[in-house]
């Protein structure tokens, strides 16, 4: 009997230490993707900025500049596009909406943004754009792999539409999460005008006639909570001129925008409260139950071995042959 409770138990062990790099190493990368009908919003704000009157072509300093942005799940889309990527795949319509402080919109720029759902790398297809505009990204954007390294990565910037590097600058304690630090600037850079202008009847073609053209640069921060790869929290120094042409009235350039965005504070508290439960979510697969399962085999292993031990009596003697009566001779 305690042969084969032995037996039992050993086979067991050898399942559960079987299973431990089975969920670690196959489960895990093919379970962790993000949802395809994901929706979030973000609203970050930029106080004491410094803002384009296009009434008067004059910048003026103005208390907040808000900008709120989605990304809202296309999940008809990503099942049109599986059928010929074959590997499951996210598509996120986001919309970066700005509005002055009195309430009336600056600007609003669309994208769509394809990816796979599990390494968050690009997907190409001709749905592809940013502000109407075709485009073939390379990077990351919004986002960061699961499991995220303490290394550079190729960030894509929707605004000059290129791709440039987001480097690594050290760990960090973001309220209690640990978090990765990673900064990008991109240098002034001539940009297109949005599609939607803030004043009725300019357009880009209207402001393009007139030589004048748009220049972008930012310094963008991110603090990443590398298990999810989620960002828990997010800045830009963010600057953009309108340079040139009779727009300006023989000036050399404007400043449109200038300020110091950072994420709204009610929006900090609900993304650091979302990313503790996926953390937990990606640390059960990538932790507690492989390195459960690995203790739960050597355990087994372990009473296995002793009630096989147990079952061989180690004080019990040896049998001994007994000897075959030999015939008495005359």
């Amino acid at each position: 009997m305690r042969r084969r409770t032995s037996l039992i138990l050993l086979a067991l062990a050898v399942f559960f230490a079987a299973l431990s790099p089975l969920v670690r190493w196959y489960a895990f990368p093919r379970l962790a993707k993000i949802p395809a009908n994901q929706y979030q919003d973000m609203v970050l704000e930029a106080k004491d900025a410094t803002l384009l009157d296009y009434g008067t072509m004059r910048a003026k300093k103005v208390p907040k500049v808000t900008i709120v942005q989605t990304l809202k799940g296309n999940v008809e889309a990503s099942e049109e596009i599986e059928k010929t990527a074959g590997r499951d795949v996210v598509v996120w319509d986001g919309l970066s909406y700005v509005q002055g402080p009195d309430g009336e919109m600056v600007s609003k720029v669309p994208e769509r943004y394809v990816f796979d759902a599990h390494t968050q790398e690009p997907v190409h297809t001709q749905s592809e754009m940013v502000d109407g505009d075709p485009v073939k990204r390379e990077g990351l954007e919004f986002k960061w792999p699961f499991l995220t390294e303490k290394r550079d990565y190729e960030y894509f910037d929707a605004q000059a539409r290129v791709t440039a590097p987001i480097h690594y600058e050290g760990t960090q304690d973001f309220r209690g999460i640990e978090v990765y630090y990673f900064e990008q600037t991109i240098p002034w850079t001539r940009v297109p005008f949005p599609k939607t202008m803030p004043v009725q009847g300019i357009t880009p073609d209207s402001v393009a006639r007139t030589g004048t053209t748009r220049w972008y640069t930012t310094v963008r921060k991110f603090w990443v909570e590398p298990l999810t790869g989620a960002p828990v929290y997010g800045e830009e120094i963010h600057k953009e001129e309108l340079r040139g042409g009779t727009l300006l009235g023989g000036r050399e350039k404007v400043t449109a925008f200038a300020g110091h965005v950072k994420m709204r504070e009610d929006y900090i508290r609900s993304t650091t409260d979302l990313v503790e439960s996926n953390r937990t979510l990606v640390l059960l697969m990538t932790s507690y139950l492989p390195w459960g399962f690995l203790t739960l085999g050597v355990l087994l292993l372990s009473l296995s071995l002793y009630l096989e031990a147990r079952g061989r009596g180690p004080g019990e003697p040896e049998p001994t042959e007994t000897a075959a009566p030999q015939p008495v001779s005359a």
